[in-house]
């Protein structure tokens, strides 16, 4: 894929629906009563992933256009699979799923790419056999991951790390268990979870970072319109801020608070963002408007960084083009995403002339020199492609995303939407 750089980006666009959701609301209308209808869900592969995997556990679920139909079969209405569960390159599938099936009475097996194969699921495993989980991963907890069904009960355990997908996972198994399960985290994570269980009919409290989850007797379907993405939103967002002689306005993007980092961050570095905010729905929403801006460096830290983890690639992007030093810190979470995002990120800055160098924990980029175009590597994460073709935007000279295929993990028509707003 060849990318000159942008004259300017003007428009009104949408962006891809909200991966996050789009997993959730499927995996809840699944183990509901009665149907679920889901609008403007993800057709992006992970996605995709996720429908697949509770076909293969007996659910009906139908697509037409941009809408989901599923019908839930309760919570005790999963059937066992015949063959192993594949969830392809997507780390929100295999995690939540080891929580969700824990407490099935059936076995089964998930399994992933060459990537998930490489991502740690140790974090999942151990706290759920505290659980009385009966779940064993390969080697030091990597898929494929074997799960026999047992009765579970529910703990008090304080998370290590501030993981929305860990959360999870102990969310959904908390469903099934006995007594309560007190989940309390490090850092406020988004809460999709929390909120779509309790939209569904279930009860989660939360305060000051302590999730109390009581078990189901019943879950009932719902009707669901999915937001926009943000994280989507956010390269989209970047490209704006950094490309001179642009103004785009970004319709219906989920603003949840869990999830609205990304905006606090780049407004702390002088972005012209403003929001609309729009009424009803499950999610808060809004239109974005955004401007061409003068970046300036800042620093990315502490219980920011959980409400941000995924837009990180392209805000580092964004501090290539902001005049001063950007640190970005407390995000060793990066390393364990589908490539480590620190390694590749500093990588492929360099290849543009960026100054920047890795940490233990994140990013130091001194920004506001020159950012050139070239060949751009995206090892196989849609998130660092996505970032490489924001950043050859603006780039000097042409530039060359190679691999970039993957983009469709998580936003198929991610190229399509760029050029609508290009002039």
């Amino acid at each position: 894929m060849e990318i000159t750089a942008s004259k300017g980006l003007r428009g009104v666009i949408t962006v891809a629906p909200d991966k996050s959701i789009s997993h959730r609301a499927v995996m809840l209308g699944s183990i509901a009563k009665g149907k679920t209808v889901i609008r403007n869900f993800l057709m992006g592969a992970d996605c995709l992933s996720t429908i697949d995997c509770f076909r293969r556990l007996g659910v009906p679920i139908d697509i037409e256009g941009g809408q989901i139909t599923v019908t839930g079969r309760g919570l005790r209405g999963l059937k066992a699979p015949r063959q192993l569960l594949y969830t392809g390159n997507s780390g929100t599938t295999t995690r939540l799923l080891c929580g969700l099936l824990s407490p099935q009475r059936f076995d089964s097996v998930l399994d992933g790419d060459d990537s998930i194969r490489k991502r740690p699921m140790k974090r999942v495993i151990d706290p759920l056999r505290k659980m009385g989980a009966r779940i064993s991963g390969t080697g030091d907890g990597f898929t494929p991951i074997a799960i026999e069904g047992a009765d579970l009960r529910g703990i008090e355990y304080e998370m290590p790390v501030a993981s929305a997908q860990l959360k999870s996972a102990l969310i959904l198994a908390g469903l099934y268990a006995e007594g309560t399960t007190t989940i309390i985290e490090p850092k406020a994570s988004r809460n999709h979870t929390e909120l779509m269980v309790n939209g569904f009919g279930g009860s989660i409290t939360s305060e000051n970072n302590k999730i109390t989850v009581s078990p189901a007797e019943e879950l009932f379907g719902q009707e669901i319109t999915v937001p926009g993405d943000i994280s989507s939103a956010a390269f989209f967002i970047v490209a704006a801020l950094i490309v001179p002689n642009s103004e785009i306005t970004i319709r219906n993007v989920g603003l949840n608070g869990t999830r609205t980092g990304v905006i606090d961050a780049l407004r702390a570095m002088g972005a012209s963002i403003q929001i609309e905010w729009s009424e009803g729905g499950v999610e808060p929403a809004g239109d974005l408007t955004i401007k061409h801006s003068q970046l300036h460096g800042t620093e990315i830290g502490g219980d920011l960084i959980p409400g941000l983890i995924d837009e990180l690639p392209v805000i580092a992007v964004a501090a290539a083009f902001a005049k001063g030093r950007t640190v970005i810190r407390d995000a060793e979470e990066l390393k364990v995403k589908e490539s480590d995002r620190i390694l590749s990120m500093e990588t492929e800055l360099k290849r543009a002339g960026v100054n920047v160098h890795a940490t233990d924990d994140g990013l130091i980029i001194d920004g506001g020199s020159p950012v050139r175009g070239g060949s751009f590597e995206t090892y196989g994460d849609h998130r660092v492609a996505m970032s490489m073709a924001v950043l050859a935007q603006a780039a000097e000279g042409k530039s060359r995303i190679e691999n970039h295929q993957c983009i469709g993990i998580s936003y198929p028509e991610f190229f399509e939407t760029l050029k609508a707003v290009q002039l």
